[in-house]
This record gives structure tokens, C-alpha cells and sequence, in this order.
């Protein structure tokens, strides 16, 4: 079990479920993570494999008719803790969390943003549902949030909308309106989606600071491997809505311990290779959630596959280490008649 002196978000065994025609789609199928005050946990892997509607659980943000199924989301307080799976998605409970406890950075902040209200008036709305202030006070300080965010002018644009904005600035907004409360967590969901690299540098230089300024932790979702290096204290690998791998930022690097995790990090170009040399790439695609293998997830996809064990034992995450855990058979023993915990010791 971690520290629990130091842990501020603690998922077990989450699945989030979409009932379909065609089947139920497991969107999120039995995650476990951890996320520690004041660090960076960067969650990676292919797309569609349920990191952003893992985010949007946390938050009881899954549009109907998804819903989360099974598991925990333990929130630690300062003097209590609230499992926020088994909170009304729509109750006072948990609008009294999001935002103030946990806040989020949407993907697409033109998805997320009201585009007839204006920016201060979004932003003040966020500061006065949490906060006993007045609408001048509030106006106050939603200028003061923008230009903490690198906003130029934020006295004027604090009356723009967000179409008047560009990219990096309506992301530099939603930021903002993310830290309005100071919240302990911030989920970022690919916050630098769409953005040219000079501005995705400055956004994640951003947050950096702001972590640094403020204390809080981030739980940050990313496909780029190089922002993971430079942003994380922690890496969970997620594949096919599990978490496959979850260690230090060090570890992952240096020393991964899941076939995906190699593959992923075999899968990204480097400098000083031959100009001939074949970039390797993951054979295979990430399977339909209507057609999910047996056995390991990831086993179709393998060049580690054991025939005849991956193809039907399911996989437990097995401790590696004080903080690090892996979900794979090659590091559980091979005795038909074991019993198998939430997360087994490897011997």
C-alpha cells in the first residue's frame, strides 16, 4: 500500500461501463492509480485506450449512459476521506469537490468555454459558486487569475470572448478557471491539443510554475513521451482502459517493466541514429471494446506472449517495488492454483 501520509487521490478497481446494442463497452475496466500531494502523475498510452474518460470518473463527469460500475475514488482531505465513486453525479457533494478540491483542463477549451458569455463573467461565476465574495471582488480576482496566466491586458480581454481569443489564450483561460479555487488536484487532459509547439512549451511551462507556486498536485494526460520526462515525478501506462504499469518517471524510462511500456518507449524517435534506421511501432491496433482478447489485454500484440497463459489468465498487478506495480505474467509465478490479490508480492 502506499504512504498514506502522502497520498491525496487513491483509485481501486474503477470501471466505468456504456450499455450498447452491441455490447457493453468497457470503458474504463478495473483502474488503479495514485496520485501524491504536490506531484505529477502523467497517464499515457494509445489512444482510445480510457485515460480521458478515466479523468472525466474521477470528476463524475460521464454523460449518460455511461456509469461508473464498480470501485473507489478516495479523496484524502485534511480531515476526512470521501469516496467520490459512490457520490450522486449530480448531488451537492460532488459540485462541492469539483472545482475547490479537484479542477480539470479540458482537451478543447472551445468545447469547454461558453462562447455568447464572456470570459470574466465564466470566471467570476467559478470564484463566487466556491467562495463567499462579491461580484466586484470576484472581478478583482478573476483579473488577477488572468494575468497570472501570461493573459497581456487582462483588465480588457477580461470582457472578450472566448472567440476572440486565440488558441493558447483560450487554454491560458481555461487554466485560470481551473485555478480560481486553488484546488489541491489539477486534471490536465492534453491541454496543449492543437496548439504549435512554442505555445505547448509555454502552457506546460505554466503549470509547472503555477504546481510550484501553489503546492498542488497534477494528474496530467498526454501522448507525448518528452513532456512526460520533463513534467512527471510518476507514470501510470494505461491500455485497453487498465492501468498496466505504474512507477516512478525514472523507473519507466530506465527500467520498464510491461511489455507496452518497452514498446511505447521503443516507439519514439531518437537523435543521433543512422538516417536509414526503421522507427519501430507496436504491431497491431488497440482492439474494439466490443471485441476484447482473453486473457492479457495486450497479449494479441505481444513479442513477449506466452501461448497458452496470456491468451487466458487475466493478469494482476504485482508489486515491483515501494512505488511501482506492473500487470503482467511475466512477473507472477506460474502456479495454476494461485490466488490472486488486488496487488500480489513478486517472488
Amino acid at each position: 500500500m502506499p504512504d498514506n501520509d502522502n497520498v491525496l487521490l487513491e483509485v481501486r478497481g474503477l470501471k466505468t461501463h456504456f450499455p450498447a446494442p452491441a455490447g457493453t463497452v468497457r470503458a474504463v475496466d478495473g483502474v488503479d492509480l495514485t496520485v501524491r500531494a504536490g506531484k505529477t502523475l502523467c497517464v499515457v498510452g494509445e489512444s482510445g485506450c480510457g485515460k480521458s474518460m478515466t479523468a472525466r470518473s474521477l470528476m463524475q463527469l460521464v454523460e449518460p449512459p455511461g456509469k461508473i460500475v464498480a470501485g473507489e475514488v478516495l479523496l484524502h482531505r485534511r480531515h476526512e476521506t470521501i469516496d467520490l465513486a459512490g457520490l450522486s453525479p449530480r448531488g451537492r457533494k460532488i459540485r462541492e469537490v469539483r472545482g475547490r478540491d479537484i479542477a480539470m483542463i479540458f482537451q478543447e477549451p472551445m468545447t469547454s468555454l461558453s462562447l455568447v458569455h464572456r470570459i470574466g463573467d465564466q470566471l467570476i461565476e467559478a470564484i463566487r459558486v466556491h467562495r463567499d465574495v462579491g461580484k466586484r471582488q470576484a472581478r478583482e480576482q478573476a483579473i488577477e487569475l488572468l494575468a497570472k496566466v501570461g493573459i497581456p491586458r487582462p483588465d480588457k480581454l477580461v470582457d472578450g470572448y472566448p472567440f476572440q481569443l486565440s488558441g493558447g489564450m483560450r487554454q491560458r483561460a481555461m487554466i485560470a478557471m481551473a485555478l480560481s479555487c486553488e484546488p489541491d488536484l489539477l486534471i490536465a487532459d492534453e491541454p496543449t491539443t492543437a496548439l504549435d509547439v512554442t505555445t505547448q512549451a509555454q502552457i506546460m511551462e505554466l503549470l509547472a510554475e503555477l504546481q510550484r507556486e501553489l503546492g498542488m498536485a497534477i494528474l496530467l494526460i498526454t501522448h507525448d513521451l518528452g513532456v512526460v520526462a520533463e513534467m512527471a515525478d510518476e507514470v501510470a501506462v494505461m491500455y485497453l482502459g487498465t492501468v498496466v504499469e505504474q512507477a516512478p518517471v525514472d523507473d519507466i524510462f530506465h527500467d520498464p517493466r510491461h511489455p507496452y511500456t518497452r514498446a511505447l518507449l521503443k516507439s519514439i524517435p531518437r537523435v543521433g541514429r543512422a538516417a536509414r534506421h526503421r522507427l519501430e511501432s507496436i504491431s497491431g491496433a488497440v482492439p474494439s471494446p466490443h471485441d476484447r482478447p482473453t486473457g492479457c489485454p495486450f497479449h494479441p500484440r505481444c513479442p513477449e506472449v506466452m501461448p497458452g497463459r496470456c491468451d487466458t489468465e487475466v493478469p494482476t498487478a504485482v508489486r515491483l517495488g515501494a512505488d511501482r506495480h506492473a500487470s503482467c505474467l511475466l512477473h507472477e509465478p506460474m502456479i495454476p492454483s494461485q490466488t490472486r490479490g488486488s496487488v500480489a508480492d513478486d517472488r
